[in-house]
Order: structure tokens, then C-alpha cells, then sequence
């Protein structure tokens, strides 16, 4: 037996590694989320391997005011050479799962460190220069104050406060090298025992799949923390669990309101908002939020939510047919309710 051949299962787990690499050359590597209190929404940058997209034309908009530099895709070469290099990265991580070869996989994995950590140092250079580099003559000038982003984790530049991680292509990028981590300690006889080494390498299998599934659900609803959350519209602190709601955006945010009267008035005023699904309490549930498009609805005085919306929220039909027989009025839908 040949004792440069690695295993099967490092076969296997290159072969995913490979798979992952070609698929981060599309998607998002990095995001930079800004949030500040004229911008509910937010502002974001992604950045591809290609370009950066997002909310560019604000920010540059923004970046004017303040001396930053704008940003245009053509300005930076590492757009330009970024996608062959992880596309042959990725051809790299294949070749090596079909020779089959232990020389082969040691390299391929110490080459793949040092990219990453000549990645990382030049993304903080770019940031270094892009936050520190300002226009003398810019319509706004703070002594001493720079812009740089965090190269990860939040940090507060002025009113916005800049948010930066990993975004799925980034992940990707994360568990491919850690793909190609696991088969080095396999090689490297690190696990004894054939049923820690299956273990093992299951969790790593199902970490991109986790990925994937965290990206499609980060718009769920949050508990809403009676007598400590506050209303993003009026300011109060939401103390009813009857009739508390509250929208999760296209972005992964959630807003929380003491009353629908807020969530609509607050909801009007941010029209650019990209509202991906609202959640309302169950009145008969206390502080039981429901998708609020599958609820039935009772409107009246006599309800008295705490900022006057006076909406009251059911999962069950017949229960708010009878809070409206008591309340002499009507049961409405969504639909009717979000006028």
C-alpha cells in the first residue's frame, strides 16, 4: 500500500471543498452593514469577488460629505485578479483530491492559509486607506477623526455604526479551509478511532448546509422582552403582551412596536424600508407573536392599545369572531387591516 495515498474520506472532503470555492467565486465574500438613526433600514456594502454591490451610490453620496473616497469596482485590482485566483484555488483543491496525494494536500492547505491571511491583511490596508485617506477641503471636517471600518465586529464612526463580517461566499470560504483542515488531521492519523473520524467529518459536512439554511431564516421573528424593549416608533418601553408586533426586513432586522397604530405610522414614514414579514401578538396568546398575514382582526375603542391602534390579533378565526360579536363589529384579514 502506498503511504503517500491519502483516504477516501479526504478525497471526499476535498472534493466538497472544491465545490464550495467555485460557489464563493458568485456570491457574496464580505459585508459591511452601516446603520445610523436617518437609515432604519440600514446601508450595505457586499463585496464579491468581482465588484462591490449594495448600497454604493449612498454611501459615495455620503463618503462626499465627510472627504472619504468613493468606491467604483474598477478602481481596485484585486477585482480584477481575485475570482482566477480563487477559481484556480479551486482547481488546486480538485487536482488534489484526484491524485490523491498526502505531498499534494500539505501544500494545497499551507498555500491556502497564507492566502487567507494575505487576504485579510490586505482588506485591512484597503480599509486603513479608504478611512484615513480624507479630502482636506470636505464639507465636514472632525479633528482627528477617521473612518475605518472594523475588518471584524462593530465599530461606531460618528452616528453610524459599522458592522463587518462574513457573508456567504465568506463562510464558504471558512469551511473550505476547514474541509481541508479535517483531512490534514486525518492524514495525519490525529483521530484513532473510525467512528470519531466518521463523527468528525460529518459535522464538517454539514456546516455549509447550515450556512445556507442560517442565510434563508434570518428574517424569523424575536421574543418580544416585555418591560425592557423599546417601541421603534414612539420610544416607549412595550410593557403589553397583547398587542406588541413587529417587522423583520429584507436585510435580517427587526423593528418591535408597542401597537400596530406605531408599527403603520413608523412603517409609512420609512417607505424604503423592504419589509419581508410582520409579526403580531396573539391576544389571547400574551406575548405570542403569529405571522401577522395569517391572523384575524377585531378593531375597536374599547380595546384601548397602549398608543391608540386599538387592534387586537388572533390565530384562530373563531376566537376573534367572538371578541367581534363582543366588541359590535367586524372580523378583517390582513389584507383589509394593513390599509
Amino acid at each position: 500500500m502506498d503511504s503517500n495515498k491519502i483516504s477516501t474520506y479526504s478525497r471526499l472532503l476535498l472534493l466538497l471543498a472544491t465545490a464550495l470555492l467555485v460557489i464563493s467565486i458568485f456570491v457574496p465574500i464580505w459585508s459591511i452593514e452601516l446603520a445610523a438613526p436617518q437609515y432604519p433600514e440600514g446601508l450595505g456594502l457586499l463585496i464579491f469577488a468581482d465588484k462591490i454591490g449594495g448600497d454604493v451610490n449612498i454611501i459615495n453620496g455620503l463618503n462626499h460629505y465627510i472627504g472619504m473616497q468613493t468606491l467604483h469596482s474598477e478602481n481596485f485590482i484585486e477585482f480584477t485578479i481575485l475570482p482566477y485566483v480563487i477559481g484556480a484555488y479551486a482547481l488546486f483543491t480538485f487536482l488534489a483530491a484526484i491524485i490523491g496525494r498526502k505531498t499534494g494536500l500539505y501544500i494545497l492547505f499551507i498555500a491556502f492559509v497564507l492566502f487567507g491571511i494575505i487576504a485579510m491583511v490586505d482588506f485591512w490596508r484597503w480599509e486603513y486607506n479608504y478611512g484615513h485617506n480624507l479630502d482636506p477641503a470636505a464639507a465636514i471636517i472632525v479633528p482627528g477623526m477617521s473612518y475605518q471600518p472594523p475588518l471584524i465586529g462593530y465599530k461606531q464612526l460618528l452616528n453610524f455604526g459599522a458592522f463587518s463580517v462574513p457573508a456567504i461566499g465568506g463562510w464558504l470560504f471558512i469551511v473550505s479551509g476547514l474541509l481541508m483542515l479535517l483531512a490534514v488531521l486525518l492524514e495525519k492519523k490525529v483521530f484513532s478511532k473510525l467512528r470519531r473520524v466518521k463523527a468528525s467529518a460529518m459535522l464538517l459536512l454539514m456546516l455549509p448546509v447550515s450556512v445556507l439554511l442560517y442565510s434563508c431564516t434570518s428574517a424569523q421573528s424575536e421574543p418580544i422582552k416585555l418591560n425592557k424593549d423599546q417601541c421603534d416608533y414612539c420610544k416607549m418601553t412595550i410593557a403589553d403582551g397583547k398587542f406588541g408586533c413587529e417587522i423583520a426586513t429584507e436585510k435580517g432586522r427587526i423593528y418591535k412596536f408597542d401597537d400596530l397604530g406605531c408599527l403603520f405610522r413608523y412603517k409609512g414614514e420609512n417607505a424604503q424600508m423592504q419589509v419581508k414579514r410582520v409579526y403580531i401578538n396573539d391576544y389571547l396568546g400574551e406575548n405570542s407573536l403569529i405571522d401577522a398575514e395569517l391572523a384575524y382582526y377585531v378593531t375597536s375603542n374599547e380595546l384601548k392599545s397602549p398608543m391608540g391602534g386599538n387592534y387586537s390579533a388572533y390565530h384562530d378565526k373563531g376566537q376573534a369572531e367572538i371578541a367581534a360579536v363582543r366588541y359590535r363589529t367586524i372580523v378583517s384579514d390582513w389584507k383589509h387591516t394593513n390599509q
